[in-house]
């Protein structure tokens, strides 16, 4: 049965969890979960730990998790972000799944959440299938928009080969690329985070354990979807401590 979902968009639920009300809590909940992470505690433990503490939904768990790291992570990932101005005349490499999902969200009205490390990130997935939706495409745009601003010499794309779909969105990329004179190149790979993590080269991703590896990462998320036109639906989950 072919698939039935045109955009990202929001969970019917999101709205109410991640009212205005429910803010200074998740953002405590960061802060809690941050502590005990920064401790030891396993992500599991710890996240138990909070998400009954604050009496949580699953959803919410997850946006915290996502939110949180532990002290040391956030130091590294202050001390080798670049911003997008470094990457002039450059060769950079793109978590796939990770930033076009993300700016898909944003497009069609889905939940973003800025985390402890100033990234932003959704809690869509592709369950092991990729869809492409009506803001595959804008999302493509602007993501090229940013890339060619910062003047990237050359954008190396990376998808999960076993995720379904991923070889015709390769093909869409790469022709949309050809077509626009993108200068970009696609790739599917088996360990997507691990040659993320090995290539050398500063990254595009807002997945947290890549971000505690590669040398260096651009935040170019962010920059996208300040770019946007449209409103985003943003939530700021740093604790108000600002650390």
């Amino acid at each position: 049965m072919p698939s039935r979902q045109h955009h990202r968009g929001c969970h019917p639920t999101d709205a109410r969890l991640f009212a205005p009300e429910w803010l200074p809590v998740l953002r405590e909940a960061v802060a809690d979960l941050s502590f005990l992470l920064t401790r030891g505690y396993s992500d599991k433990a710890a996240l138990k730990l909070v998400g009954d503490h604050y009496q949580l939904a699953v959803r919410q768990r997850r946006a915290v998790l996502a939110a949180a790291c532990p002290d040391a992570s956030l130091q590294r990932r202050r001390e080798t972000e670049l911003e997008a101005e470094a990457l002039a005349g450059r060769r950079v490499y793109i978590d796939g799944y990770n930033l076009l999902i993300t700016i898909e969200s944003a497009l069609s009205g889905g939940l973003l959440f800025k985390g402890r490390d100033g990234c932003l990130r959704d809690l869509a997935s592709v369950h092991g299938s990729y869809r492409k939706v009506t803001e595959t495409r804008p999302a493509m745009a602007a993501i090229a928009a940013a890339l060619n601003a910062a003047d990237v010499r050359e954008a190396h794309w990376l998808f999960d080969a076993p995720v379904s779909n991923s070889g015709r969105l390769k093909t869409l990329l790469r022709l949309e690329a050809e077509w626009r004179g993108w200068p970009w190149t696609v790739e599917l790979a088996d360990g997507v985070d691990q040659q993320l993590k090995e290539c050398g080269e500063p990254v595009i991703t807002a997945d947290g354990s890549i971000l505690d590896a590669v040398r260096a990462w651009c935040n170019l998320t962010a920059r996208i979807v300040s770019a946007l036109d449209d409103p985003v639906f943003v939530r700021d989950l740093r604790p108000a401590s600002g650390i």
